[in-house]
């Protein structure tokens, strides 16, 4: 063989080497560029070895505790990166610097509390999601004030208060998680920038009230989830905006009483789009709104026939549905 020959030999087994490499203890799927590394035992983000042409990485179920601007910048052309369940308890400032074409970032289950600012800055996401942290705030800062965010999950985290500053800096969103956390209060001009909302979560949080004005603005909602709170108390106004909405949970609340007219503006709920089960419905003479619009609408309300009566005693277990005017009093 000439030494051309053999020059040219060698070239093709180093490039070969060099495309085909794969971390150990991960599973490289070259063709589509994706990494996957579950259930191994790695303490240390896999630098070494990453494909560079690798758009797609999940990296679940290890001992790895932080990750840098460096560790990322080993895949310059990654679009989504899926780190569920490690035990991730940092994140360097400017994380998705190495990263510019990264559109999908998951975080679910690790150990993150305080963010630093810029940590999601530099790259054109579309999707993050921070599910089941410990994170007790989430900070303006995190990103630009031109973020192409349409996707935010800050569920199963400590929030106390909802992230005005965060959610008014992020006018694409369409659909946002709150929900499982301990959030007592939503201030009335928190949501006044989500004109295009189609689906909020807040469902397990503490909430006991809504403000009257919470939902003008997000007039694109389609799902509402408020289930699991401590409500007692409904503004009559409260959905009026909201006529594009096809699914409603207000199940396990602490409601004994709608005001009439509250669901008079939710002509587009689907069959089975409202759940009011789970709440102690007083069936005095102020449940006749409730009972009226369950006969016109039993078909919209989800286990109708399991919206029950919590008193008078007389009454109690009684499905609402159930009733007759004369028990009403009406």
């Amino acid at each position: 063989m000439s030494s051309w020959g053999v020059l040219a030999f060698l070239w093709l087994a180093c490039f070969c080497r060099g495309t085909l490499s794969c971390p150990a203890l991960c599973t490289c799927y070259h063709r589509r560029g994706e990494v996957i590394c579950n259930e191994v035992p790695l303490t240390e983000y896999p630098t070494v070895g990453l494909p560079k042409n690798t758009t797609l990485l999940t990296i679940q179920f290890t001992n790895i505790t932080t990750i840098s601007e460096e560790h990322l910048s080993a895949t310059p052309l990654l679009q989504g990166l899926h780190l569920y369940s490690n035990r991730l308890q940092t994140l360097s400032p400017h994380l998705l610097r190495g990263v510019p074409h990264l559109n999908t970032l998951d975080l679910t289950g690790n150990k993150l509390g305080d963010l630093p600012a810029d940590v999601f800055s530099h790259a054109p996401l579309h999707s993050l999601v921070l599910k089941n942290n410990l994170m007790d705030k989430a900070d303006a800062e995190w990103l630009p004030g031109n973020s192409s965010l349409t996707w935010l999950d800050l569920s199963g985290n400590l929030l106390t208060k909802i992230p005005t500053a965060l959610l008014q800096k992020l006018p694409l969103l369409e659909n946002i998680d709150l929900s499982n956390n301990r959030l007592e209060k939503i201030p009335a001009n928190s949501l006044e920038l989500m004109t295009k909302v189609e689906r909020l979560s807040l469902q397990g949080n503490k909430l006991d009230t809504l403000d009257a004005s919470v939902f003008q603005s997000t007039r694109n909602l389609t799902y509402l989830f408020l289930s699991r709170n401590k409500l007692n108390k409904l503004p009559q106004n409260l959905f009026q905006q909201l006529t594009q909405l096809s699914h409603l949970g207000l199940d396990d609340n602490q409601l004994s009483h709608i005001p009439p007219g509250l669901l008079d503006q939710l002509s587009s709920l689907d069959d089975d789009g409202l759940d009011l089960t789970g709440n102690p419905w007083l069936c005095d003479g102020k449940v006749e709104y409730l009972w009226r619009w369950l006969q016109k609408n039993k078909k919209k309300a989800f286990l109708s026939e399991n919206i029950t009566c919590a008193g008078p005693q007389a009454l109690a277990g009684r499905s609402v549905l159930s009733l007759t005017e004369s028990e009403l009093n009406l």
